[in-house]
């Protein structure tokens, strides 16, 4: 006799220790990304070989906040999808506390950095957290559609396919000449939200309906 209401276990993984657990490993893996990327920054003179290995650091960031709470949540429908986002939140939230007791403390970042909001850290958590969140939800969706349209759920071609749409778009912006765009890792990383938004909808194309 089966019971009236099954549970998920292999699915939809949202119990809040679950979360928490995934929002402090992905914020300290958000935190030593941003570390190499000063390290990098600090031992390096700029060049090709800089800009090479910062974008690789920056890459396997962006992968990382990007797949990794979909695949812990196994994200397939809208229940795992959000606690994916809500594991983006909370690194943010984890990343913020090793930033203020740590990052900043120890150089990590350029005097200008705080100078640019006036001495005060509010001028880039907030957009942290929202960037953090946006990224886990977008990520896990793509991941929840693969499965959707039959196939099983593939972290590689999924961020293959965010950094192809988002390099579409750089080159864009920069042969219709959008006001800053220009060849750079800079351009690929101001395309690399709205690439994300298409690869998203790209992604819905063709999924099965419920």
């Amino acid at each position: 006799m089966h019971p009236a209401v099954e549970l998920r276990s292999d699915y939809d993984l949202t119990d809040i220790p679950g979360i928490v657990r995934g929002a402090v490993k992905l914020g300290l893996i958000e935190s030593v990304t941003v570390l190499m990327v000063s390290i990098a920054s600090h031992l390096l003179p700029y060049g090709i070989l800089q800009t090479i290995l910062l974008a690789l650091i920056v890459l396997a960031g962006l992968a990382c906040v990007i797949l990794l709470p979909g695949v812990w949540t196994r994200a397939r429908t809208i229940e795992g999808i959000a606690g994916a986002a809500g594991i983006g939140l909370g690194a943010a939230f984890v990343f913020m506390l090793v930033d203020v007791t740590l990052l900043q403390n120890i150089g990590t970042y350029g005097h200008r950095w705080l100078d640019i909001g006036g001495g005060s850290n509010w001028w880039y958590h907030p957009v942290w957290w929202m960037v953090g969140t946006f990224l886990s939800w977008m990520g896990a969706w793509i991941l929840a559609m693969q499965v959707g349209k039959g196939r099983v759920a593939s972290p590689g071609a999924a961020f293959g396919l965010v950094v192809g749409c988002s390099v579409v778009l750089a080159v864009l912006a920069v042969l219709v000449h959008f006001p800053g765009a220009r060849w750079g890792v800079g351009t690929f990383g101001v395309a690399f939200l709205p690439g994300l938004a298409l690869a998203t909808a790209l992604s819905g194309l063709g999924t099965k309906r419920a």
